[in-house]
């Protein structure tokens, strides 16, 4: 099984994740827990939400297997 980093085209969301981030991993995996998890850290301070984001934006995907 082969890891894919994610793309370039991120380096955009990865600006975007210091201002807004739960826009940003809203962009990346929808409505999905990790949305909701990114909303509650924004909340508890805005660094763990953006640690969250960038975490999520950089978590490598597996690809075949």
């Amino acid at each position: 099984m082969a890891k894919v980093v994610s793309p370039t085209s991120d380096v955009i969301l990865y600006f975007l994740a210091l201002f807004i981030p739960p826009l940003t991993v809203f962009f990346k995996r929808g409505l999905a827990a990790d949305f909701w998890i990114n909303i509650l850290l924004w909340i508890f301070g805005w660094i763990p939400g953006v640690i969250h984001a960038w975490y999520v934006l950089s978590k490598a995907r597996i690809v075949g297997g």
